[in-house]
């Protein structure tokens, strides 16, 4: 079923808590356009009856024991589906806000919000415009604007490995540039390396990580 020629906003409300399906599909039957064609408890069968009953929104909690929210919405994008999701949740951290809102969710609002707020968001998302509560907007923000850390590369080298071998027999820098053929300041380059690749502070440390890790045997 597709929106109406009156304008009237096709719904799917998805909870694992009958209390909470029951409240929601009581602020929305009574208001003037808005029809609620069914309810599911999870994200399997969300996906199931979104692209049986075809309703213009989908409002998705999260976290539910019957398939989660993410993987329900990821679903539907991938199985082409009209609908727009909605998130209505009482959770706004980056781990349940930013999966979401990359599968394919078209707002994330929290359950906290006025009724007017919802039934804003909804309008919105039924036209496909994007609608996020302060809180999420603002952490979304944050995790744009956030710069990304650079790759870290904890890969000794060839010549680093020699040197935590040299190490790992006692040999002192002046020794182990002995050895190697080079200066007792490129060996202590190579040491810093080495320290900060496997985060420790000295040399009995490194060579307790190194074995540790496989990296001398």
């Amino acid at each position: 079923m597709k929106a109406e020629n009156n304008g009237t906003i096709t719904l799917l409300i998805v909870d694992d808590h009958p209390v909470v399906r029951d409240g929601l599909r009581g602020i929305l039957e009574p208001a003037e356009g808005f029809t609620v064609l069914g309810e599911a408890s999870g994200g399997t069968e969300a996906v199931e009856m979104t692209l049986r009953v075809d309703p213009d929104v989908v409002l998705m909690d999260l976290r539910m024991p019957a398939g989660s929210g993410v993987e329900a919405i990821a679903e539907l994008a991938r199985r082409g589906a009209r609908a727009r999701v909605l998130v209505l949740t009482t959770f706004d951290t980056d781990s349940d806000t930013l999966p979401a809102i990359e599968a394919g969710a078209t707002g994330y609002l929290l359950k906290d919000a006025l009724r007017d707020e919802l039934f804003a968001a909804i309008r919105a998302a039924a036209e496909g415009r994007t609608v996020l509560s302060p809180a999420v907007a603002s952490r979304l923000v944050t995790a744009v604007r956030a710069p990304a850390a650079p790759p870290v590369d904890d890969t000794l080298s060839a010549r680093e490995v020699q040197v935590l071998e040299h190490v790992a027999r006692g040999a002192s820098n002046r020794e182990i540039a002995r050895g190697l053929f080079i200066s007792e300041a490129t060996v202590k380059t190579h040491l810093i390396h080495i320290y900060g690749k496997l985060d420790v502070r000295d040399r009995a440390a490194a060579v307790a990580v190194a074995y540790q890790r496989g990296i001398l045997g």
